[in-house]
């Protein structure tokens, strides 16, 4: 419940402080310029001050631990390794965190590549062997060096703006079609809005079958960087590790997609932000 409620609050709030600004500039959603700004302003406004938000909302939704000062040997090894391997990749060294959970699985998040968070379930160092943890290490390192989540944002920006406004525009086509019966009648305010919000479901599902498209193509991308960094054999390790242990991912929606997700079959492998194990191994062992 803590982290639905975080979620909703953060998006509430974003939707508060994109509505105050379009008062601001005096912007009308009436008029297809209108529209056209506020779905632009909505859309990659929001998906912007998400990813500003990343790292603290990917804290709070997991309880993530960050290390500031290692209390361990393990926790020295950790930063140890992503200093090595941010260095080797040209980067800021990330915020190191360890966050609670039985999954084997980590993510990466952040705006910028200096000033990154990589973060790794207890499940994952309990788990693997310091070979595999490296080399899942290396693959999230490699998504901040290939600057994943900033292209991830701007993609789902343009995506949410297209949502927006074609939802808008074709809402109002309908309701001029009704409108031109002999009873003049038409949608009326609730039944547009009703309309509206049907039709932002709908194409917000291609949308999401865009976005995830383009997410599994960059987990092949990570896995090659990961390869670079602390060879192939590694990383294959750690795939077939996770092919072993894999279990369904309990990562909360913010950060899911910079996870590990099980394999699914039929209209969900469309919405699916990993490709499955076998097919990344495949993909290394082909080099």
């Amino acid at each position: 419940m803590m982290r639905i409620g975080l979620y909703l609050a953060t998006n509430l709030a974003i939707l508060v402080l994109l509505g105050i600004i379009m008062s601001i500039l005096g912007l009308d959603s009436r008029s297809t310029m209108g529209l056209l700004v506020m779905a632009g302003l909505f859309g990659m406004g929001g998906s912007f001050i998400s990813l500003a938000m990343s790292k603290w909302i990917a804290k709070k939704s997991t309880g993530a631990y960050v290390i500031e000062q290692p209390r361990s040997a393990s926790e020295q090894w950790l930063v140890d390794t992503v200093r090595r391997q941010a260095q080797a990749a040209e980067i800021g060294m990330p915020e190191v965190a360890i966050y609670d959970s039985p999954d084997i699985n980590a993510f990466a998040t952040g705006m910028r590549k200096d000033d990154a968070l990589v973060a790794v379930s207890t499940g994952l160092l309990q788990n693997m062997t310091r070979d595999e943890a490296e080399a899942v290490l290396a693959h999230e390192v490699s998504h901040v060096a290939g600057g994943d989540m900033v292209t991830m944002a701007l993609i789902q920006g343009v995506l949410n703006t297209f949502v927006i406004f074609l939802s808008r525009v074709a809402a109002q086509v309908i309701n001029t079609f009704l409108s031109r019966d002999e009873e003049g009648g038409g949608l009326g305010f609730l039944g547009y809005m009703a309309v509206t919000i049907v039709l932002e479901i709908v194409f917000g599902l291609f949308a999401s079958i865009i976005v995830m498209w383009f997410s599994r193509k960059r987990e092949y991308r990570a896995d090659s960087g990961a390869a670079y960094l602390v060879g192939r054999e590694k990383m294959i390790a750690a795939l077939r590790r996770l092919q072993a242990h894999h279990e369904p991912s309990h990562l909360p929606d913010q950060v899911a997609a910079f996870g590990i997700r099980p394999k699914e079959g039929g209209l969900a492998s469309l919405l699916r932000s990993h490709p499955p194990l076998e097919e990344r191994i495949a993909a290394l062992q082909r080099g």
